[in-house]
C-alpha cells in the first residue's frame, strides 16, 4: 500500500454482505496515518474483494460515519473502521 508519510494499524470490521464477501467479521490492516476516504475504501475493496458492493458501502472511523469520501481520514494506531453495506429494510 503505497503511502507517502506514516503506516498506522487499525482494526476493521465487517457487516453484513461484507462480512460474507471478506469471509471473516473483522480483520486488522496497515493504512496510510492521513488518507483520502476515497482512496482508502477502494484499497479496501481490492484487498477484501467488496467490488460487488463498493458503490453501496459506508465506512465508520472510530463509530462515526464518513459522510463525504473526498474527506481526508487521521488515523491512529488501533482506530476502529467499519465497513458496513446497504442496510435492507421498508
Amino acid at each position: 500500500m503505497p503511502t507517502d508519510g506514516p503506516v498506522v494499524n487499525v482494526h476493521v470490521l465487517f457487516f453484513a454482505k461484507s462480512r460474507e464477501l471478506a469471509r471473516t467479521p473483522r480483520s486488522e490492516v496497515d493504512v496510510p496515518a492521513q488518507i483520502v476516504a476515497s482512496e482508502l475504501l477502494e484499497q479496501l475493496v481490492a484487498r477484501f474483494d467488496l467490488t460487488s458492493i463498493r458503490d453501496n458501502l459506508i465506512l465508520a472511523h472510530n463509530e462515526t460515519y464518513i459522510e463525504n469520501l473526498s474527506d481526508k481520514i487521521h488515523f491512529k494506531e488501533g482506530d476502529e473502521l467499519a465497513i458496513i453495506p446497504p442496510l435492507s429494510g421498508g
